[in-house]
C-alpha cells in the first residue's frame, strides 16, 4: 500500500504532465481572491510557477520530515511572512483550495480520497507558513 507521500508524489506527476497546471491553478487563485490579485500585481507569473512547481516538492519533502524541505519551508515562510510580502495568513486556504480545483481539473485520477492526501501532504506546510507571519523577514 502507497503512503500518502507516494500518492501525492504520483498525482503531483500527472498534473505537472500538462504545461497548464499551474497556469490553471493562478487563473483560479487570482479569480478567487482580490487580495490575491493586488499581491500578486506586477508579479511574473512564468517565475512564480517555476517557484511553485519546485516549492511543492519541496513541500512534501518538508511533511516527510526531509531536511531539505525543512529550510526550504524556513526560507519561503521568512519572504512570505509578516516582515517580508506580508502574504495573509487567510489567502493560505485560499490558495489551498485553488491548488485542489486545478489538480481535480489536470489529474484523472481525482477522488474524494486524493484530494483528502493532498491536504494532508500540505496542511502541515500551510501551517508552518501562517505561523510564522507575524515574524520579520530574516536578511
Amino acid at each position: 500500500m502507497k503512503t500518502d507521500l507516494e500518492i501525492f508524489d504520483d498525482s503531483l506527476a500527472r498534473c505537472y504532465a500538462s504545461p497548464r497546471f499551474l497556469e490553471r491553478f493562478y487563473e483560479l487563485f487570482l479569480e478567487a481572491s482580490p487580495l490575491a490579485r493586488e499581491k500578486f500585481a506586477g508579479t511574473d507569473l512564468a517565475q512564480q510557477r517555476r517557484m511553485l512547481k519546485a516549492s511543492l516538492v519541496l513541500m512534501m519533502l518538508s511533511a516527510g520530515d526531509r531536511p531539505e524541505g525543512q529550510v526550504h519551508m524556513e526560507r519561503i515562510a521568512s519572504v512570505h511572512g509578516g516582515g517580508g510580502h506580508a502574504i495573509p495568513a487567510e489567502l493560505y486556504d485560499v490558495w489551498l483550495e485553488c491548488l485542489l480545483k486545478a489538480v481535480a481539473e489536470f489529474d484523472p485520477k481525482t477522488d474524494a480520497d486524493l484530494l483528502t492526501v493532498w491536504r494532508r501532504v500540505l496542511e502541515p506546510g500551510i501551517a508552518f507558513m501562517k505561523s510564522r507571519y507575524d515574524r520579520p523577514a530574516k536578511h
